[in-house]
This record gives structure tokens, sequence and C-alpha cells, in this order.
């Protein structure tokens, strides 16, 4: 018996860290001019009246700063605190956050803005996925976090 669970605990810890996620990148146009889209992006306190994807965040945007974030993704929100990576005025924003701790399942998150020709706006929101149980675990969050960055993009657009 304890053979079969160690030979179940190798395939299991084996197939976690072999299974490297993509990552997952979302684009949207927004009829609007860079500075208009970045100022919402950049005004966490009213995000709890028009985000339906990141609830709330507290905290300051600033390389280095712990933010507090909750998302909602499905049934369940989720609290984390990634630290603050990349703030370039009106073209970029990133962090990196964890869930316990670093290792196990890591995300760096960010939204980049880009001018186009018309006057619009290209955001392009993205998360880049490591750690031991990051392939495995988005097996189950894949979709949902998905979902909920085109349902971000489409609100911040308005």
């Amino acid at each position: 018996m304890n053979i079969i669970i160690s030979l179940l605990c190798i395939v299991f810890f084996t197939s976690c860290s072999v299974i490297k996620p993509k990552p997952i990148i979302t684009e949207y146009k927004i009829e609007k001019p860079v500075a208009e889209v970045w100022s919402k992006l950049m005004d966490f306190e009213k995000y709890p009246t028009w985000n339906p994807f990141i609830q709330h965040i507290e905290g300051n945007a600033i390389v280095g700063e712990t933010l507090k974030v909750k998302i909602g993704l499905g049934d369940k929100p989720m609290n984390f605190k990634p630290t603050v990576l990349k703030v370039d005025k009106e073209s970029e924003f990133r962090w990196k956050g964890k869930v316990l701790f670093r290792g196990l399942f890591d995300g760096e998150h960010y939204f980049k803005l880009t001018q186009l020709d018309d006057g619009s706006t290209l955001l392009e929101q993205g998360e880049h996925f490591s750690g031991l149980f990051s392939g495995l675990l988005l097996l189950f969050i894949r979709k949902s976090t998905i979902e909920g960055f085109n349902s971000m993009n489409q609100s911040i657009a308005q």
C-alpha cells in the first residue's frame, strides 16, 4: 500500500511540474484616449463601482509597494498581496503575486496600453504563471480567469 501511495505522489508532483502553463493574454480596443483609460485603471478607490473582476485594490502604485487585491474568480473572491513591479505612466502597470508562498503558484499580472492612430487605446491585460502547481491549477481556473479579464476589459471601456 505504501508503494502505491508513493508512486501516486511521484506521478502527481511530476505532472504538476511538467505541465507548463501558457500565459493568459487578452486585448480590447477602447474608444478613449490612453490618458483617460490610464486614469481609470489607476483610480483604485473606484474599482468597486465598475470592475467586476478586480473588485478592490488597496495601496499605492509604486514599484516595490505591496497591494491588497480582491478578485472575483468564480463563486468565491480571492484575496492576495502582490508586489508592484512596474508603473510606466499611460503605458504599463504590472505586479506579481503568489498563493501561500513563492514558488507554489505565482502570477505576474500586467496591463499595457497602446495609443492607436485613430485616438483609441488598445488594452492588453495578461498574466504569466509559474510555480510548482501553476500548470495543474490553471486547468481549473483558466476559463474563469479569461472571462474575468474580458469582463474587466469591457467594463473599463464604459
